[in-house]
């Protein structure tokens, strides 16, 4: 919980009293590598900020295709956004590829934090933004850059994620097959 305070302190000024409620409505946990932290149809009451480990959200096809929408890491938040906010039954899983460390919070009462202590309404408002940026630079990539470039972006994003996350997730990131996959990693190692 402290990484979480250092950085809400490193943007806005935090109150003792707003730290105390923070501290109330959260919970630290530990997550075992494939524990599924939200679940495709069920209710999403929770969301998480990952203080260390990966976690990923994808969604499932009719055919059973896995699709990866976000890999999540240190200091990032994740959750089903669109079940939280529309009030409808979550359309992704978020699982851990690792061991993970979360804080997990009720989205709810974290909501109402920002009536309590409106200066974190301008800190949430950051974060909302950047995760609109980085969802609509992820779909320009994915419209105009080629599978070779999506890997090297990817890369830069993530730099230690191959170690701990499987082929198949990270092809379902960039949206290519495995083999398509392993011949980039080919080409790359040639070069």
């Amino acid at each position: 919980m402290k990484e979480l305070i250092k950085k809400i302190r490193n943007s806005i000024s935090l109150s003792q009293e707003a730290e105390e409620c923070l501290y109330t409505i959260s919970r630290e946990k530990v997550i075992s590598k494939g524990e599924i932290l939200i679940c495709e149809g069920q209710t999403v009451k929770k969301t998480f900020f990952v203080t260390d480990g990966c976690l990923r959200s994808f969604c499932t096809d009719n055919n059973g295709k896995e699709h990866t929408l976000q890999f999540a890491i240190k200091d990032w938040w994740i959750s089903d956004f669109i079940a939280i906010y529309n009030n409808e039954l979550a359309t992704l899983t978020v699982e851990s590829i690792t061991d993970c460390k979360v804080i997990e919070f009720n989205a709810k009462e974290l909501d109402e934090i920002y009536t309590l202590y409106p200066e974190f309404e301008s800190f949430q408002r950051n974060n909302l933004e950047r995760h609109v940026v980085s969802l609509h630079k992820r779909i320009l990539n994915q419209l105009q850059l080629t599978a070779p470039e999506r890997y090297d972006l990817f890369l830069k994003q993530y730099p230690e994620i191959e170690q701990y996350t499987p082929n198949y997730h990270i092809a379902s990131y960039l949206g290519i097959t495995q083999q398509s996959l392993s011949r980039i990693r080919v080409e790359r190692a040639k070069k």
